[in-house]
């Protein structure tokens, strides 16, 4: 009696201890990602956490006009691309990237860097800077409560767009 009251005890201490771990793992900023076919074999991809807007304002209050964001939430955000490619204009070699980003209301700065797998903030990585680019701006016509960066088609490659509260704010990308 007494050893199957111990086991019990230890299955109910290794299931509870199970289920906190689970919960730990949970982040309220799920893993997303977005990709393009550029042709040819040729592709980018990019992960990055997805927050959620939650009744918050964002833009100029939980991410700060003129100061560098990571771009999602959690780890850096990721850029990879299988090919050589321009991003607004900018030569971008074939390779593995960080993305962030410099919000303002009328126009945004991509910042593309060549250092992976870092945290994302405090952003300490201007030595590591590929290029700057800037990006175009515009409101959207609804709120959008989770934080989505994704690729639309285009004539010369792909657009990528991040969209979240009511602002859009995208960058050309083309294949060489």
């Amino acid at each position: 009696m007494r050893k199957r009251f111990a086991m019990s005890i230890l299955f109910l201490f290794l299931a509870a201890s199970f289920g906190l771990a689970q919960m730990g793992n949970t982040r309220p900023s799920p893993p997303a990602s977005a990709s393009c076919d550029l042709g040819n074999g040729k592709s980018i991809k990019t992960d990055y956490s997805s927050p959620r807007m939650k009744g918050r304002k964002i833009y100029g209050d939980l991410v700060p006009f003129g100061e560098v964001w990571r771009t999602g939430a959690n780890d850096a955000t990721t850029f990879v691309t299988t090919a050589d490619v321009e991003v607004g204009g900018k030569n971008v070699p074939a390779g593995n990237y960080t993305i962030f980003t410099v919000p303002n209301p009328d126009k945004w700065t991509l910042i593309i860097n060549k250092k992976t797998g870092e945290w994302g903030i405090p952003y300490k990585y201007g030595s590591d800077e590929l290029a700057r680019v800037d990006m175009r701006v515009s409101k959207l016509a609804s709120p959008v409560e989770n934080f989505t960066i994704s690729y639309e088609k285009s004539s010369h490659g792909c657009v990528m767009k991040l969209d979240w509260e009511t602002t859009s704010a995208w960058v050309d990308i083309a294949g060489k």
